[in-house]
């Protein structure tokens, strides 16, 4: 919109650039102007630190003193990439005129400049510089969802992860990804590629486990016409679709070992042959791999290739299980609970014992679990605030039945094998009191219970109830049970 874009006019005539400006400016737009170019550069310097916004577009005349059209359009190239220059000059020249469009102009006009034709210049200028902005707001968009602002957490071993991403997206150096499933290997493969020059080329995905063995290397890497049964037509396989870009190999560990050694082949010379053609493809591609079982000890073992090991672990980043930064559950699951809302529409907290009972879970299926236990919370809940009978059971289960049992009667469930007398908030009817509270005695006997059961082992204890043995032990202090008198 004209009103929206600002101008820059630079000229060391002061008629002429405020007659293009009183022009510009009947013709709706906001201008400015300089005297050459070291004031243009300060101008557009200054701009940007200002609420109103920088300047969009840039007219500037070639012959200046001190710093003239050229010199002005790389300072613009190299510090203001998003404004779009139009040059201006009394001597008009065809080497000129492509100097400075290699420089990024989209016009060049010769003096004297015809109401017409500058109009159409700047009506192109305010195009480019819509495109220029879009392009931006969408890498910016790219950026939030897959950059590390994605990763989120506080714990030590995140902040290694962080800093490993940081330091290995600049180069196209190999990069192993290691960790159980669900800890976001692919979120972390992802954030290379954002953060890379390769920003801007594809990002390519490839699950070795979710493919039949016998469509793995058609799959990876393409192949021709009557290449097997059902090869009808060439196809393209993703080593192709990721060339000038990276190509994210998931569960490498499932490969076998054919296509082990055909992707050793690609690793060391960016080349392959798609299945059934003696034609070499050579592409540019950089590789991320991730694997959810120990690669070493499948080499051992003889069920992964050794040099092909040896070729991918460049270098390892090591995703840790979400169980082994539990500091970690609350920050995760507000920022799930942020992002669903958002998606949703919807405005929701957590209760205090939905935190509590989300930080004390073991979290099997690791960062996925506990997003998709928020996203369903977020869907289920029917007021602003997400309680315990929001979440999925299991959660409720591995860290209290009785409060299992209690989330299964609020959903109205069969409770025929529940004891209601170790329940005090249902004994004898509904006794009003915060869930909390109603929870702890049945957690309290249940705890002894196993412990009187175990022979006070806590080890075992905790084995039994699923839950850590820190965990038990904050619970034995709570609850007093390692007081002399407490277990009779």
């Amino acid at each position: 919109m004209p009103e929206q874009t600002r101008i820059l006019i630079v000229d060391d005539d002061p008629i002429v650039a405020d007659s293009l400006a009183d022009f510009l400016a009947r013709e709706g737009y906001v201008t400015a102007t300089a005297c050459d170019g070291k004031e243009a550069l300060t101008m557009l310097d200054d701009a940007d630190h200002k609420a109103s916004g920088g300047f969009g577009i840039l007219i500037a005349d070639m012959n200046m003193p001190r710093c003239d059209g050229m010199e002005l359009l790389k300072g613009v190239r190299k510090d203001h990439e998003s404004v779009v220059p139009i040059v201006v000059t009394g001597f008009g020249k065809i080497d000129s005129a492509v100097e400075a469009v290699r420089l990024g102009a989209v016009d060049y006009l010769t003096k004297p400049v015809v109401d017409d034709e500058l109009r159409l210049a700047v009506n192109k200028a305010v195009n480019q510089h819509t495109l220029v902005h879009e392009n931006k707001s969408l890498k910016t968009q790219l950026s939030e969802r897959f950059g590390m602002g994605n990763l989120v957490g506080n714990d030590y071993q995140m902040q290694k992860v962080y800093d490993l991403v940081e330091t290995v997206a600049e180069s196209k150096t190999t990069v192993l990804v290691s960790g159980e499933s669900g800890t976001g290997k692919s979120m972390v493969g992802r954030a290379i590629h954002t953060m890379s020059p390769r920003s801007g080329g594809p990002f390519v995905t490839f699950a070795c486990g979710s493919i039949p063995e016998t469509l793995l290397e058609s799959e990876l890497f393409g192949h021709v016409k009557g290449a097997f049964t059902g090869a009808d037509t060439d196809k393209a396989g993703k080593c192709f679709a990721a060339d000038g870009g990276t190509l994210f190999i998931d569960e490498i560990n499932s490969a076998t070992p054919a296509l082990q050694l055909k992707l050793l082949r690609v690793l060391q010379e960016k080349a392959f042959e798609p299945v059934g053609s003696t034609e070499t493809i050579h592409v540019d591609v950089r590789f991320v791999l991730a694997t959810n079982q120990p690669l070493a000890e499948m080499v051992e073992s003889g069920q992964f290739r050794e040099d092909l090991y040896y070729r991918i672990n460049v270098v390892n980043i090591a995703m840790p299980a979400l169980r082994d930064r539990g500091g970690d559950v609350p920050v995760l699951a507000e920022h799930f609970l942020e992002k669903h809302c958002k998606e949703l529409g919807r405005q929701r907290k957590f209760g205090s014992e939905v935190i509590e009972a989300l930080r004390l879970h073991t979290w099997p299926g690791n960062v996925r679990e506990l997003e998709n236990a928020v996203e369903r919370a977020v869907v289920l809940s029917k007021s602003n605030e997400i309680t315990l009978t929001d979440l999925p059971e299991q959660i409720i289960a591995a860290i209290n039945p009785a409060a299992a049992a209690f989330v299964a009667s609020a959903n109205g469930q069969n409770l025929s094998g529940t004891s209601q007398a170790i329940i005090p908030a249902l004994a004898g009817g509904w006794n009003p009191m915060p869930l909390t509270t109603a929870l702890q005695e049945p957690e309290r006997q249940i705890i002894l219970a196993a412990l009187e059961a175990n022979a006070w082992n806590r080890q075992e204890t905790a084995r039994q109830l699923d839950v850590n043995r820190s965990t038990l032990y904050k619970k034995i202090k709570q609850y007093h049970l390692d007081e002399p008198g407490m277990a009779g």
